[in-house]
Order: C-alpha cells, then structure tokens, then sequence
C-alpha cells in the first residue's frame, strides 16, 4: 500500500488522533504571528522633534508660555497632512535676530511623543531622520531570515527529523526573542531578529509537516486552512498584549517567554512516521500508525509497509517547465503571483503603523478583516473555483489599494477613515489571495515537478516579503501627502498586475491534477486533448509538498 492509502483507507483520514496532534502543533502558529507583526507596535515611529539644546529636561509635550517662546524660536514649523507642525529633523542654525531668513541644520538628539509608547526601538536607538531608513533594513533582515531559515532547517529536518528539529527551532526562538529585548545596539537587534526569522520557520514547517503527514490527502486543504486562523490568534494576542504593555522590552519578552512551554511538545507528539519509514525505521513507524488506529477505533491490516510504500513516482526537474511556452508562461505567472501576494500581505501588515487614527484599533480591525477572508476561503474555495476566488480577491484589494490616492491627495484628516476603509479592503484581498495561492498553484504544478515547482514559489515569496518593509516605508522616506499614498499605490498597482495575469491561469477545481508535464501542457485546454473533468482528487501534494500559506507567514 502506499502511505497515503494507509491514512486515507485504513487510519482515517482526520481522525480523533489527527485532531489532537493537528491542535496541538498549530499551536506554535500562534507564537509565529506574534513574532512576525510584532514590528508594528516595537519599530513604530512616534511623533517626534529636535531636542532643545541645553534644556535637559525637555519634552516633546509642551510644558507651559516659556516652553512653547523657546520652542517658536528654535524649531522651524512644516506642514504634514495639510496640518502645521514643528519639523522633526531641523533646528534653527542661528539666533532669532536672524527674522526670517534663518538658516537651519539637522540635529543629533531628539524628544519623542510617549503618549501612545513609552518606549521603542526607534526611541532608544534614534533610528529617525538620516537613519530612518533602519526600519525598514530591521524588518527586511528579519524576512530574510525567513529564507536562509527555511533552507538550512528544512535540511537539517530531513536530516535528523522532523521531532528534533522541532526543539532546536522553540530553543532557538525562545533564546533570540528574549535576546532581542535586551539588544543593547542595531546591529545586535538585527543579527538576533535574523535568527528569529529562521527560528519561525523551523518551528512552523517542523511542527506542520508532522501533523500533515499524519493527515490524508482528502483533509489536508482543510488542515490547510485551519491553520490560518491559529495565526489570526496570535495576531489578537499580540495586539492586546501590545495595547497594555506599552514598553517594547517588556512586549518583547510577553512574546517570547510564554513559548517555553512548546517544548512540552517533546511527551505530547511523536515523529513522523513517513519521515521514519523514510530512514528504514519500520517499526517505530507502525507503533505510531497502530496506536493513531487505537485512538482513532480502527483495526490496521497486518502488513502494513513494502517497498513501495514511498514511491511517489518518477521525478522531474522544474526547469521542464520552461521547455513549452504554455508551461513557462503559466509558471513565471505563478512565480510573480506568490511573490505579490506575499508582499502585499507583509506590506499591508507593517503600514498599519503608518495610517492614521489609533495604532491599536487598526492593528485589531485589520486583524478581523483578515479572520474573515479566511472564513470565506474556508466556504468558497470548493464552490466557486480557486481562478475566480484568487483573481477577484486580487483585483479588489489591489483596486481598493490604488483608490487610497484620492482620499489622501484631495482630502483633509476628516477623511482619514477612508484612507483606513480602503487599505483594510485591500488587506482582506491579500490575506484571501495568500491562502488561496498555494492551493491553486500546488494542483497547477504536475506532480512530477510539483515539489520544485513549490520550492520556487516558496523562494519568490520570500524576495517578496524582503521587499514588503522597504514599501510599507515609503511613505517615511518620500514624505508629504503624496509619500503616504505610495505605499498603497505600489501595493494596488502589482497586485492588480498580478491578478490580472492570474486569469490566463486555468481552473482546478473538480479537475484531474496533471501528473506529467505532457498533461500540464494540455491542462486547462479544450477538445479532445484536453485534461478534461474526471473526478475530485487531493486538492494538496504529498510527503515534502506541505509549504502551507501559513509557513510562507512565518
């Protein structure tokens, strides 16, 4: 028998066992999210001014007359969002004997509004004016550390395990996340949110591909969607949290400690038995296999395993896709749609902190929208097709993205709500279109490429959550009404691109997945050719094939 057919025809497909192990390794989803969005809250940017030269108690409140006199004559005013304000990065150079052709200069020090923080990241380090751009290397760094972690851990998986490389990932994710709050300098605080990046990961793809190699292919979209509302829990917990601990290295720590507790994992969940049966480790196999069938109420045959127990088939290389150009055109159009869709995501995640009104009720708002567009994948997915689920969540948020301009260019504060309106419905579309994606892409690849073919995604959506932070920040680099619309413009304007190239993409749903590249050449096609309607097959790949929507977000 092959192994799926062990799950599928004899264990169950999701049974009692499933279930368990399944709650119980989603739960480092929750810490993931945490992690990943954190930023907001720990890298915002509070209001901010030149510190008075010489007054060493000074605020970036206003004390009183003889404050706001000296203020008057030291800070030179400006205008942002159509509203007077004193510069954040100028001082006067000269006395006021000067009138008004002072000359300015930038300074070196700083006050900063703490009436919504305490304390940052940006606070402590000064990363503001010259160095604004810091923010957005911290936040691409730790995106980076996504792909390198994804490489060297999925290595080390197949390696040693999936189990073991489960404790070395919350080690290495409790040990960096504590670290980062006592980061005393940048360059400390990066190397540690690298390392927390590649943590994420591990943890994440470790503790999901066991449980998915548990589970039959008939469940695993399902398996696949699920998930995703574990990581809308840490996102709720993290804003919370955030919302009463308004000093960064005592947020940072709330985040990290309370993951000690995954290392419980080690008595509660077992090895993977396909990554054992995978190392001739039979019987350790079974006697996982056969206690999931006591669990589950199910007798296993007697004979369980023979050779062909793994065989998944031939394989091919990805470069096949590029011999024909049906193929090469459809896979670079896959390519591009995971790379926008992973950087719209990230990117409309960070510049939350950059819309105006309250940063806690936007962070929660954007968070519900986003539960949402799960729950409508959830309910549609197998209803309406994955092409016309994916394009129009594309096309809509890219669109609502794109119309942020009018309300920023043309309008006053009182229309800021539709500034917030429009990005949070571009945040539903992109939040629908990562989840979607995997699953539209992965019944796309033939399954003799199918783990390449996913490989490649994966990696492209990497570039483009490395990208996502150095857009969201566009807005701080560009300045004005215009820099706080480009973000969003930038967003819309790829994600439009993206989905309407995703309609030359065929449909899968209720169709027969290719599993030649011959078949994928005529897939999608009409005639007599063509890969036509048979029946409904797994919807996800097997054995490697589990880089889930959820682990591209950690």
């Amino acid at each position: 028998m092959k192994f799926d057919d062990i799950l599928e025809d004899h264990l169950g497909a999701f049974g009692r066992y499933q279930k368990r192990k399944y709650f119980l390794l989603c739960l480092p989803g929750v810490f993931c999210a945490m992690q990943m969005l954190s930023p907001v809250f720990v890298l915002n940017i509070p209001n901010h001014r030149c510190a008075l030269p010489g007054v060493s108690n000074d605020t970036y409140a206003v004390q009183g007359p003889d404050h706001e006199l000296l203020l008057n004559t030291s800070i030179p005013w400006t205008t942002e969002k159509g509203v007077s304000v004193r510069d954040s990065c100028l001082i006067y150079k000269d006395d006021v004997s000067g009138g008004q052709n002072r000359t300015t200069q930038e300074c070196n020090a700083w006050v900063y509004d703490n009436s919504v923080f305490k304390n940052t990241v940006i606070t402590e380090l000064n990363m503001v004016c010259n160095d604004k751009g810091l923010r957005s290397l911290a936040n691409s760094i730790l995106m980076a550390g996504l792909l390198c972690g994804s490489l060297v851990l999925g290595i080390i998986s197949d390696i040693i395990g999936r189990k073991p490389t489960l404790m070395l990932s919350i080690l290495l994710h409790v040990g960096t996340g504590v670290g980062t709050a006592f980061a005393p300098n940048f360059v400390a605080f990066v190397i540690l949110r690298f390392l927390n990046g590649a943590s994420n990961i591990g943890l994440f793809v470790s503790s999901f591909v066991i449980v998915m190699e548990l589970v039959g292919p008939s469940k695993r979209t399902f398996a696949g969607m699920i998930i995703e509302f574990f990581w809308c829990l840490g996102l709720f917990i993290v804003g919370a949290l955030a919302y009463f601990i308004r000093d960064w290295h005592h947020l940072q720590l709330a985040i990290s400690v309370p993951a000690v507790l995954l290392l419980g994992l080690y008595w509660l969940v077992p090895e993977s038995p396909r990554w054992l049966l995978s190392r001739g480790r039979e019987e350790e196999a079974e006697a996982i296999l056969r206690k999931a069938a006591e669990v589950n109420g199910v007798t296993l045959p007697q004979k369980l395993f023979d050779k062909d127990t793994l065989d998944d088939g031939p394989k091919s290389k990805i470069t096949e896709m590029f011999t024909s150009p049906v193929l090469l055109v459809r896979t670079l159009i896959i390519f591009f749609n995971w790379l926008v869709a992973s950087m719209v995501f990230y990117g409309l995640g960070l510049n939350v902190g950059n819309l105006g009104g309250d940063i806690y009720l936007n962070f929660t708002i954007a968070n519900i929208v986003e539960t949402v567009s799960y729950v409508m994948c959830l309910f549609l997915l197998d209803r309406v097709g994955r092409k016309f689920l994916h394009c129009g969540s594309m096309l809509v948020g890219g669109i609502a993205c794109i119309a942020t301009i009018f309300p920023v260019l043309y309008g006053g504060k009182e229309l800021e709500w539709v500034t917030i309106t429009l990005s949070m419905i571009g945040k539903f579309g992109a939040s629908a279109a990562f989840a979607i994606i995997y699953i539209f892409a992965a019944e796309l690849f033939p399954t003799v490429v199918r783990n390449s073919g996913m490989g490649g995604s994966s990696f492209s959506a990497r570039i483009g959550g490395i990208l996502s932070p150095y857009i969201a920040d566009l807005g701080t680099i560009v300045g004005g009404d215009f820099g706080n619309a480009l973000p969003l413009l930038v967003f819309g304007a790829v994600t439009v691109a993206a989905g309407i190239l995703a309609l030359w993409l065929p449909e899968t749903l209720n169709r027969k997945l290719p599993e030649t590249i011959e078949d994928a050449k005529v897939f999608g096609k009409t005639g007599k050719n063509s890969y036509e309607l048979d029946q409904t097959v797994e919807r996800l790949p097997t054995e490697k094939e589990y880089d889930n929507p959820a682990f591209e977000k950690c």
